[in-house]
């Protein structure tokens, strides 16, 4: 079974990181690279939109009007996700893949849902289409979309803030959850930053257990070919703590698990995964 590195391309401000994202990834990887346009808002003319007062005469000639215009709004629609994912597909040349290209008309979480199971990695903006127009310039909030994505899907989800940046180092944000010591076992059963220096960062009490997760964690990571390993036990807020080790440590990319299973989890962590994915500088990893 063919497995698939898949890019939502909107063209946005971020469609190009995100492309350069998925390529990369899917270079390392040995997979197969989708770039895919969902065409989701387009709003259908309703009867209902006009006025009783009109007369039916009337009515069914401004409907007929704006059907008329809705159709052609959708077709230019098509015709623009076309153009983005040309672009997209131009744009990551450099790393001589030949993405497939993919339309699909309907709501994006229906069309991943429909490809989640050939899918490894998908990678997504922060922000989409409706944000400003230079990544620069993207203010610290979470795309209308991306929550119910990354909600939705049982497949790692690369969030992108930024500009590209090849990869150099990675951090994990581990604890003691399942959801984390499965992240550090797909870290290291997959070869997508193999190679590359790994930081293991726990926020926590100084405690011989936390101490013990962390050898774990770097155990298993190093019996996986991980020579460069480093793990750290820190105090303080999660986010800010986190945020400040990535700076201080010049980390690529910061890989946590996603939202929890249970209500009460899901209700815990979402927060916590919302807030990390509103402050961090850098590209987020989610993993279930």
């Amino acid at each position: 079974m063919s497995l698939y590195t898949v890019a939502c391309i909107d063209g946005s401000a971020l469609s190009d990181s995100v492309a350069d994202y998925a390529a990369w990834s899917a270079t390392r990887m040995s997979t197969r690279l989708i770039f895919l346009n969902a065409v989701d808002d387009i709003q259908k003319a309703d009867e209902a939109d006009f006025s009783g007062q009109i007369g039916m005469d009337e009515r069914q000639r401004l409907l007929a009007e704006f059907t008329d215009l809705e159709e052609k709004r959708a077709k230019l629609a098509r015709q623009q996700g076309h153009l983005f994912l040309e672009a997209a597909a131009k744009h990551i040349k450099p790393f001589g893949l030949e993405p497939e290209l993919r339309q699909r008309l309907g709501d994006l979480l229906e069309t991943l849902d429909d490809i989640q199971h050939d899918t490894r990695l998908l990678v997504i903006g922060r922000q989409g289409k409706r944000a400003t127009k230079t990544p620069s310039q993207i203010g610290r909030y979470i795309g209308h979309q991306v929550e119910r994505v990354i909600r939705s899907m049982q497949r790692p989800v690369w969030v992108i803030p930024g500009a590209f940046q090849v990869p150099e180092r990675i951090m994990i944000a581990y604890d003691h959850s399942v959801t984390a010591k499965k992240s550090v076992e797909m870290v290291a059963g997959s070869p997508l930053f193999k190679g590359l220096p790994v930081h293991v960062v726990m926020v926590g009490s100084e405690s011989s257990e936390h101490q013990a997760q962390l050898s774990s964690a770097v155990t298993i990571l190093e019996e996986h070919g991980f020579e460069d390993v480093t793990s750290a036990l820190l105090s303080g807020d999660v986010e800010d703590t986190l945020n400040q080790y990535a700076a201080e440590h010049q980390i690529s990319v910061m890989v946590m698990g996603a939202y929890g299973h249970s209500r009460i989890r899901e209700f815990l962590l979402g927060s916590h995964t919302n807030a990390m994915i509103l402050s961090a500088q850098i590209p987020l990893l989610l993993l279930r």
